[in-house]
Order: structure tokens, then C-alpha cells, then sequence
């Protein structure tokens, strides 16, 4: 990567090396079609799709209905292919003996579509009601200059390092400021492109221009037609793999920001509460919550209140002996 700043151009794109990828066959493409077909299943029985979908629904809280066989017979192919396995059966029982290969099989399932600043309403609120007011108490001393925010379901690193150069914009560390953003995902494929940092020039189409200027990196030489994460935004955001299905996560402190963008669409209704609710005992009770426009919290009007469309805010519980008191 060259180290001067990215400026956005018109210059078109060069695909010509790969991001780096897990748990996929080191085969040659150029392998004879009979022998591609041979490990290539065509269908899923209703018994092999039902273990499958009770498995993946048990390990990770992906809930896939029977729309799904297609998307799970494409999807898991190419791991039978890479064992040399022949029907789904065998990888059951491949899945349900390797821990590893149970990894592989969730990276193969998982949907990483993301892009820079996704949901620009999001950061517009960001930008007009909440920076400000930040920065007004961080004045009047009534709150630190430290922020943190979690990417829960970050995919390969675009809405982290999205966020990274929102905060340093208006938050610079010369002024004081500690950023820090933990950004986690089921997939290690995901994970692995977002700590390389590394995209395709076109993915910075959305990326305000100055942020361009000042966060972003233009490759050159073989990394001609990508773009990079700048030292600055990547020295603020840790990544870490995170399954949002298991009992206990390991975080720790409270978070000003958490961002859960269309990740809870995957889930059934009561795995879904069950996740927010985990999820907002790490959030500050003067924190926000994002989530999806698929997605809605109404039904938890229990604990969140909407500040405005897919943003929500904690409501703080009053104290019971107080209650008793009045």
C-alpha cells in the first residue's frame, strides 16, 4: 500500500489477487468436470436438511427454514467436495466429530454482505445529536473523554472501520480522546479480510471524501486497485471471533455504541430477545443500539425505547425501593 492518503478516482478496479479466505479447497480449478460432478451433490433429503438445520440452529442460533435447502446444498458443497465426501450424511457426521470443521461449516453458511457506512441515516444521527453531546459534556467534565463501541457482527470490517473514522473525525486524539472499538463475527473467513484491511478501490464508492483523504490508503504496485485501512483507524479497532448463540461472551465494561446490523434477521423470535437482551447489558444506559431496517424492537418495549428507525435506547429501571418508597 502506498503511504499517502486515498483520494477517490475513476480509474477502474483491478481484482487480480484475491482476499484472503479460510476453510476453502486448495484444489485446482482446473480439475475434469466428471470429477467436480462426482462430489458434487445435487440434493439434500428431508433428514439430512432437518439434522443440519437443528445443528446450525443449536451452535450458532441460525434459524434456516426449508426456503434455505438450496442456499445450504450450495453453500456446503464445496466442504464435501474438499473431504471428498458424497452425500451430506457423511458430513454430518464429519461436522458433529471435528470441532474444526464445525468452524468451517458455520464460515460457510455465514452471509458477509456489508459496506462502508451502510445505513447512512445511522451515522447522520450519529453526527447531529449524539456528537454534540458528547462533546458538550465531555466539556462540562460530566463524561470522560473515552468512547467504545461494539461491531457485533462486523463481517469483513467495512462497518468497524466505518465507525473508527466517524470517531476520530470528530473525537481526534490530540484533543484527548480514547476510541476503542471491539468488532466480532461468527465467520474466521470474515474476520480474516477485516484484520487484513485490506478491499477493492470499488468498495470505497460510499466513503465520505474527506475520510477518504485522511483514513484510507490507494494500493500500488500488486495491491494496484485496492484500498487499505490507514494506520490510525486500525489502530483503534480489535478484532474478535464471537458467537452470538453462546451463553456468556467475553467482554468486559460497558459500551457507548453497539451496532448489530442485520445479523438478528437470522434468528427466530425467542433467540432473538434473548441476544438483545444479553446485548444491552453491555451497553451504557446513556448507549444506543443500532440494528437493521429488517429489524424491529418493539415488541421489547420492556427495555428499549426507539430514538428514532433502528435506533434504540436502554430503559433505565427504576430503582425498586424507591418505587416502594413513593
Amino acid at each position: 500500500m502506498s503511504g499517502g492518503p486515498l483520494a477517490r478516482s475513476n480509474k477502474n478496479t483491478s481484482a487480480s489477487e484475491r482476499a484472503p479466505r479460510s476453510c476453502v479447497s486448495e484444489k485446482s480449478d482446473a480439475e475434469p468436470l466428471d470429477v467436480f460432478l462426482e462430489f458434487q451433490p445435487k440434493t439434500i433429503t428431508e433428514r439430512e436438511f432437518l439434522r443440519f438445520q437443528e445443528l446450525i440452529h443449536r451452535v450458532s442460533g441460525i434459524w434456516l427454514t426449508h426456503a434455505k435447502s438450496a442456499l445450504l446444498v450450495g453453500r456446503l458443497s464445496k466442504r464435501l467436495r474438499h473431504l471428498g465426501l458424497t452425500t451430506f450424511s457423511e458430513y454430518y457426521r464429519a461436522v458433529t466429530t471435528d470441532p474444526e470443521e464445525q468452524t468451517c461449516m458455520l464460515d460457510a453458511i455465514s452471509t458477509n454482505e456489508t459496506r462502508f457506512f451502510r445505513e447512512p441515516g445511522q451515522f447522520e444521527f450519529l453526527r447531529q445529536r449524539v456528537f454534540p453531546q458528547w462533546q458538550t459534556d465531555a466539556a462540562r467534565r460530566v463524561r470522560a473523554r473515552r468512547i467504545r463501541a461494539w461491531s457485533a457482527g462486523c463481517s469483513t470490517g467495512q462497518e468497524p472501520y466505518s465507525l473508527a473514522m466517524a470517531l476520530c473525525h470528530h473525537f481526534p486524539a490530540a484533543a484527548g480522546w480514547e476510541i476503542e472499538i471491539v468488532a466480532t463475527d461468527l465467520s474466521n473467513r470474515a474476520l480474516d479480510i477485516a484484520r487484513g484491511a485490506t478491499w477493492e478501490l470499488g468498495a470505497c464508492s460510499e466513503i465520505p471524501e474527506a475520510y477518504l483523504k485522511a483514513y484510507m490508503l490507494r494500493g500500488c504496485g500488486r495491491q494496484e486497485g485496492k484500498i487499505k485501512a490507514g494506520p490510525e483507524i486500525r489502530a483503534v479497532v480489535s478484532f474478535l471471533r464471537l458467537n452470538l448463540n453462546d451463553q456468556a461472551y467475553a467482554m468486559n465494561g460497558l459500551f457507548d455504541l453497539i451496532f448489530c446490523r442485520n445479523v438478528l434477521i437470522y434468528f427466530d423470535r425467542e433467540d432473538r430477545e434473548r441476544i438483545v437482551r444479553r446485548l444491552l447489558s453491555y451497553l451504557s444506559p446513556s448507549g444506543y443500539l443500532f440494528v437493521g431496517h429488517a429489524e424491529s424492537l418493539h415488541a421489547m418495549h420492556d427495555v428499549v425505547r426507539s430514538v428514532i428507525t433502528t435506533v434504540y435506547a436502554p430503559i433505565v429501571k427504576v430503582n425498586a425501593e424507591a418505587d416502594v418508597a413513593r
